[in-house]
């Protein structure tokens, strides 16, 4: 069985991509348009992948993955950003605030699911 996705995303086009990509590739999807619904959908669901923006209304993504990471989220959970921010230093920015990888925007939606996949299986593996 595929694995539950929560994509933590306030853009409606970039959902609709994004859950589209990934319904059509069998994933059950969770949606939220901000972090608070985010860190609450995640809590209640444990989805084995979370997808976060980095620019949220609420909370950045950043902070999300650190809550997330520090109120018991399960350790094997894979947090993936999905930004537009693409300067030096934001990717490692991303990853010490908690994430297992990074892709960037707009997405190739040819290659989205498979980088996701990589992400996702790079992470069980260790």
């Amino acid at each position: 069985m595929k694995p539950t996705i929560l994509i933590i995303e306030d853009n409606k086009q970039n959902m609709y991509m994004l859950s589209y990509l990934l319904t059509k590739s069998s994933y059950n999807v969770l949606e939220a348009y901000n972090g608070v619904d985010g860190l609450q959908l995640a809590h209640a669901n444990h989805p084995e992948i979370i997808l976060i923006d980095i620019q949220l209304p609420d909370m950045d993504g950043y902070e999300i993955c650190l809550k997330l990471r520090h109120n018991g989220l399960p350790k094997n959970t894979t947090i993936i950003a999905v930004t537009s921010y693409a300067m030096g230093g934001d990717r490692e920015k991303a990853m010490e605030a908690g994430a297992d990888g990074y892709i960037e925007k707009p997405i190739n939606p040819e290659k989205f699911v498979s980088q996701m996949e990589k992400i996702y299986n790079a992470k069980k593996e260790n």
